[in-house]
């Protein structure tokens, strides 16, 4: 008998490939089979993934420091994580359209105000949602500049840096999602509202990750805290410019969307 995954051959007692680890699969595809793989993957307390959700929030040098020297079976990689944070994501995006949008009032929003008033400003938070996966990457690289910039006293790369930007966005993604579900169905509006709020404790919870998972001391937080801020504020201006830039190219907003109604 051969391995599946990698053709190396194998005792027929075996239940695992010892070359390369995938498991021997002799049984078909079932519903029952796949139910069970879902929730032995995701579900099981003893699983990588609350393993990882979990040590992010208590211990982020072990995750982060971990994958970048070399760790790599006992938390879920990046990749992995990116993937479930995106899906994470796509549903709370569904929830947006199909339950919240109908009752949210934009004309009350603050901080996307439009000359045209709340239909102006509706237009342009719809054209933006289409995006907001492709958002969310964007957010990576800058959040990874700014924590080399800021908290690089262990000497990592920019691509070292990267990992931890993965680590620490998906991991607040995935575990606000159970916020922004409860809230998108009791009171979307507050969501809304509390938009930039979110945003900003979704950049402190990744400074957390950076500080934690460099050797920087507590005292130089007082500089450091600001210029990661001010880092990130420049390029999330940045992407935002640009959003709205291929959001006039692509004819998705126009200029009439921003001319007061008379």
């Amino acid at each position: 008998m051969d391995c599946k995954n990698c053709n190396n051959t194998l005792r027929t007692d075996y239940s695992y490939c010892p070359d390369c680890g995938g498991k021997v699969v002799r049984q078909r595809i079932t519903n029952k089979s796949l139910i069970y793989d879902f929730l032995e993957r995701y579900f099981n307390l003893d699983n990588t993934f609350l393993k990882t959700i979990w040590h992010m929030l208590i211990t982020p040098e072990q995750v982060c420091g971990g994958y970048i020297s070399g760790l790599r079976k006992k938390y879920l990689n990046p990749v992995s994580m990116l993937a479930i944070s995106l899906t994470a994501s796509g549903f709370i995006l569904f929830l947006m359209k199909k339950l919240a949008w109908g009752k949210i009032n934009f004309s009350k929003i603050s901080y996307a105000k439009t000359s045209s008033g709340g239909a102006g400003t509706e237009k342009i938070m719809a054209s933006t949602m289409e995006y907001s996966s492709l958002l969310f990457l964007f957010y990576i690289p800058i959040l990874a500049f700014a924590s080399y910039i800021c908290f690089n006293n262990k000497n990592y790369n920019l691509a070292e840096h990267t990992v931890t930007a993965i680590y620490a966005l998906t991991s607040f993604s995935i575990i606000s999602s159970v916020y922004a579900t409860t809230v998108l169905m009791i009171s979307p509006q507050f969501y809304i509202d509390t938009a930039l709020i979110y945003s900003l404790v979704m950049v402190l919870f990744c400074i957390y990750i950076s500080y934690n998972n460099s050797l920087d001391s507590t005292k130089s937080l007082f500089w450091r805290i600001p210029l990661f801020l001010l880092i990130f504020l420049i390029g999330y201006f940045g992407v935002s410019i640009l959003t709205m830039v291929l959001l006039f190219i692509t004819g998705e907003i126009s200029i009439q969307d921003f001319i007061p109604k008379k």
